[in-house]
């Protein structure tokens, strides 16, 4: 009989991707949003054997029978439409395998290859000017601009092309029952996954999503869905899977929630000298902290006009040739919220720029410039 070994990642990164979190990946896989990453003491490289069989039913195992039981008991939930769904899955070792290749293990200029190109560029034109009236709508109401929405899910999924291939009730119970490092977790996550399914009035066996259980356009984790999915057409649902309004709500309310600041600005390249400024590279990720004043006191220099008072991060990134500096404000913090992870943020903040620069030269009747504002001022800053 075949068990499932799990191996413990040395210096594993997660996404949230979902980043996770949106957690991530190959370049053609999406990011799991909100997944934190795993405490120093996982990080230690171990050999588990899982106690989950490849080759037998979930529902034949005795954590997944202990788990119904809590469902049945905690959520009253029907136990024989529980044992129907888990006796048609199966743990999957290929989902342990990919929790090893987030995207987040590659450099900066690497992992930017990855989702500021053209291809996400001119999806995202097309995506924008598909939904117009959604993302109008999702700004008045809450205040996140549409360059930003529409980055997030095409670095999530591709505007929908990629939203998964894995079975997400497979996935969720794989690294709930035979991933200890994060067991809790995935535990909880599968519980709110039967929760919203049942809510929706959706089959658990029917949906599909990443390794790491997210789902849907903007790749919601089930406890994400949860808290931030909105049913933004009235229809009566949420779908995230088939209805881009929808979808585009929830992202926007998510960032909403976790406090965008409407009108305030995300990122922009900075240049730095002096003795001082290294001391002032952020090595956490946690809400900015110190005044522009206080950094170009210190040798930090904005590349764009800035507020004296507003605060900001400095971020130093790995170009291809010399370091990039940036300076992160509130709204980039917030998009760590959506998966945690700086290079993340930033590869959705350029994208959203590279994405609203086309779409007004489209719009004008213009011939798109091979790089935006925003891109030649960071190469600048870098050289």
């Amino acid at each position: 009989m075949k068990s499932l070994y799990l191996l413990g990642i040395t210096t594993l990164l997660l996404s949230a991707c979902a980043t996770p979190a949106s957690l991530r990946s190959t370049p053609e896989t999406p990011v799991t949003p909100d997944l934190a990453a795993p405490s120093a003491e996982s990080d230690a490289a171990v050999i588990t054997a899982s106690a989950l069989k490849t080759d037998q039913p979930l529902a034949r195992q005795a954590v997944v029978q202990a788990f119904i039981r809590e469902m049945v008991t905690r959520h009253r939930f029907n136990p024989a439409q529980l044992q129907a769904a888990f006796n048609q899955a199966y743990a999957k070792p290929d989902i342990i395998a990919a929790m090893s290749r987030p995207a987040e293990a590659k450099p900066w200029f690497a992992y930017r290859e990855i989702f500021v190109n053209a291809k996400r560029i001119q999806g995202g034109v097309e995506f924008w000017r598909a939904n117009a009236s959604a993302l109008a709508q999702a700004e008045q109401t809450y205040g996140v601009p549409p360059e930003i929405v529409v980055a997030i899910i095409g670095v999530e999924t591709q505007y929908g092309g990629n939203m998964g291939k894995h079975r997400v009730l497979e996935a969720l119970s794989t690294l709930a029952f035979g991933y200890p490092r994060r067991a809790a977790y995935f535990r909880k996550e599968l519980e709110n996954y039967l929760l919203l399914t049942r809510a929706e009035g959706i089959d658990p066996l029917s949906l599909r999503g990443s390794y790491a259980g997210a789902m849907g356009l903007g790749q919601f984790m089930p406890s994400s869905f949860l808290s931030f999915a909105v049913d933004f057409d009235g229809d009566g649902h949420r779908d995230l899977w088939r209805n881009p309004r929808d979808a585009i709500g929830s992202v926007a309310n998510y960032f909403n929630k976790n406090g965008w600041r409407s009108g305030q600005p995300v990122a922009t390249p900075a240049s730095v000298s002096g003795s001082t400024w290294p001391s002032l590279v952020s090595s956490q990720l946690k809400p900015p902290q110190s005044s522009i004043a206080s950094l170009r006191s210190q040798g930090v220099i904005p590349q764009a006009p800035v507020s004296a008072a507003q605060a900001a991060m400095l971020l130093e990134l790995q170009g291809r040739d010399n370091p990039e500096y940036w300076l992160g404000f509130d709204n980039f913090y917030v998009i760590t919220r959506y998966n945690r992870s700086v290079l993340y943020a930033l590869a959705v903040y350029q994208l959203s720029q590279e994405i609203r620069e086309r779409s007004a030269q489209s719009s004008a009747g213009l011939t798109p410039d091979r790089l935006t504002r925003l891109h030649r001022l960071a190469r600048a800053s870098s050289d």
